[in-house]
């Protein structure tokens, strides 16, 4: 069976690839070097989408210098936008909450405030931000969008008495 960089319990686009059982996830997270390896792999494919780790205590992320070039090709091929969904999924199945936190965010802030990544936007709408396991720190993100979607009246991605009313 081909082995996946950043596998999960679900089937992907290769059909070939077995999804990941319960078992091994917890074998994985009980590995150091398995997870050092995932850090690395992580850390890897945030360079190859121009993005540096600031805080790998906390997960905290940056453009790196070569973000305009690297963001260009984000914005140019769409298949990249499955990839880091897959990515924030498994980040979540390895215990990296904190992690998909940063990267959600940094994609919401570069696609709704910054406006680098117009072409990114949808698919961190509609499936970065539900990647995100923690409830409290979904809604959180959901609300960050909300404030910075323009024009407002048109966001669809949570109820808008809500968002108004939030903290």
């Amino acid at each position: 069976f081909p082995v996946r960089l950043f596998p999960l319990r679900e089937h992907g686009m290769n059909w070939h690839a077995r999804p990941l059982t319960c078992q091994e996830i917890k074998a994985f997270r009980k590995s150091k070097e398995v997870m050092d390896r995932f850090i690395r792999a992580y850390k890897l494919m945030l360079g190859f989408y121009g993005i540096n780790m600031v805080n790998e205590e906390t997960g905290e992320l940056e453009r790196a210098e070569n973000w305009h070039e690297r963001f260009e090709n984000l914005n140019r091929f769409s298949h990249n936008n499955l990839r880091i969904t897959r990515i924030l999924k498994c980040l979540g199945e390895m215990g990296y909450e904190d992690y998909q936190v940063h990267l959600v965010k940094f994609f919401l802030t570069e696609t709704l405030v910054e406006e680098t990544l117009p072409n990114v936007k949808r698919s961190a709408l509609d499936y970065f931000l539900f990647t995100v396991r923690s409830k409290e720190k979904r809604r959180e993100l959901v609300h960050y969008a909300w404030q910075h979607f323009k024009p407002q009246s048109s966001f669809v991605w949570g109820p808008r008495d809500k968002l108004q009313k939030y903290r």
